[in-house]
């Protein structure tokens, strides 16, 4: 591991230390913190590093720069501990917002220079453009994933067919393709004591209402701080409580496949807000 960050950062490491799960964090020569992550599979390297630079060239929402990364490695500046706080949590709102409105080429979109074939989490993601967010968001955000959790004997047929049936109601939207962070839940906002991070994200061209939702799912502190001043910015768009249950499907199904069925309940339910 010490070469690869070596060759990617142009510096040595002067200290390892340990890190939740499988990242590293490493002190470069120069005194830099810098955090490392193996792949998991081919493309998901270029497909993060990507992410954070499009959603860096918004100018919205901090995340961290890019220290090096190839096939199979990925180092990225550490970003520093802190505790969360209202003002920080309002400052992510408008953040958000603006990112969003930095917007993407069409729905599905990949970041420039991040592969089609990306990935959330450990589960693949297409990023297949497309022009109708809803009949878009059905056929590579919703269904791709039901079809996979079925092949897996986690979904029975009767649940496939709610799932089909849901998508057949999902509502039109006039929302222009916005830049999503894509995988937007708690673990993935990190505070420093004075601002909100984005770190690990599955960026795409989507609903901005998805991002939102993902925040509800998986709770954001101080999270009516966020919504209330991201609303301030962009005003959101009537109904928008009630189409939460709809833009949850994705990310419940990419844990019903990840994670088996103790998240199905949960996306089948989500499935039924529908009608």
């Amino acid at each position: 591991m010490t070469e690869p960050v070596a060759r990617l950062t142009g510096h040595a490491v002067a200290e390892w230390r340990p890190m939740p799960g499988d990242l590293r964090e490493a002190v470069l020569d120069d005194g830099r913190v810098v955090v490392v992550k193996r792949g998991h599979a081919p493309g998901a390297t270029a497909a993060e590093a990507a992410s954070l630079r499009w959603l860096a060239s918004a100018e919205a929402v901090p995340v961290p720069s890019v220290a090096g990364h190839d096939d199979d490695w990925l180092v990225v500046d550490r970003v520093p501990p802190g505790r969360s706080s209202a003002a920080a949590a309002e400052r992510l709102g408008r953040e958000l917002a603006r990112l969003h409105a930095a917007g993407a080429p069409a729905f599905g979109a990949a970041p420039p220079g991040g592969p089609a074939d990306a990935w959330i989490g450990r589960a693949p993601m297409a990023n297949v453009p497309g022009d109708d967010w809803a009949s878009w968001y059905a056929s590579d955000r919703v269904l791709p994933y039901v079809r996979q959790a079925v092949d897996a004997g986690t979904f029975d047929a009767a649940e496939a067919a709610l799932f089909e049936r849901a998508c057949g109601r999902i509502p039109a939207s006039a929302e222009p393709p916005s830049r999503l962070h894509g995988d937007l839940w708690t673990g993935n906002v990190l505070w420093d004591g004075h601002e909100a991070w984005l770190i690990d994200p599955a960026a795409h061209g989507g609903h901005r209402e998805t991002d939102l939702a993902m925040l509800h799912l998986f709770g954001c502190p101080h999270l009516d701080r966020v919504l209330g001043a991201y609303d301030e910015v962009a005003p959101l768009a009537e109904g928008w409580e009630r189409r939460i249950g709809l833009h949850q499907l994705f990310p419940l199904l990419v844990h019903t496949v990840l994670f088996g069925r103790s998240y199905a309940g949960q996306a089948v339910a989500a499935a039924r807000t529908l009608g």
